[in-house]
């Protein structure tokens, strides 16, 4: 069970976390504690696994990647753990999940793929291939970004709610 300090050390630190010298001591002081409270906090919740990782958002379309697509193989599920282990390990590769397939739909495994233009996505998916020798995917290419939030499990309260 997480208390009440702990949902909002959450709150605080799952959206944007400032660009400032000390960002913790801001958010800290929004919170009402001490900076050092606040990442005792942080830790605590990390060591108790409540907290898997920090992560950065990158705009990759304003870094030079202008292509990514989202590819999905069908892989012999006795060789999916080796194979998901192998893919992961690709720079180029930013996400590798495991899901289950459906009659319609047979592939189990995805990994996302970001590059300079879809010839090198290609490229890279053919890397994949050979390497892992799994030759059943496809490859989806994203079009256009829609909505891109991360997940906000404990919400700040509005201004009308404080």
């Amino acid at each position: 069970m997480l208390t009440e300090l702990e949902k909002k050390i959450i709150a605080s630190i799952q959206g944007d976390i400032p660009v400032t010298e000390r960002p913790y001591l801001e958010i800290a002081d929004g919170l009402g504690i001490s900076e050092n409270a606040l990442l005792e906090g942080i830790k605590s919740l990390c060591d108790r696994k409540m907290i898997r990782r920090f992560g950065a958002t990158l705009r990759h379309q304003k870094s030079g990647f202008q292509a990514n697509a989202m590819v999905a193989w069908r892989v012999d599920e006795k060789r999916i753990d080796e194979v998901g282990t192998q893919m992961a390990s690709f720079q180029a590769v930013s996400h590798c999940y495991r899901r289950n397939p459906t009659d319609r739909w047979p592939y189990n495994l995805y990994t996302m793929i970001h590059a300079k233009d879809e010839a090198s996505c290609r490229e890279i998916v053919r890397k994949l291939s050979k390497e892992t020798m799994v030759d059943r995917f496809a490859i989806l290419f994203s079009r256009r970004e829609l909505k891109k939030t991360s997940m906000e499990y404990f919400p700040l309260p509005s201004e009308n709610e404080t």
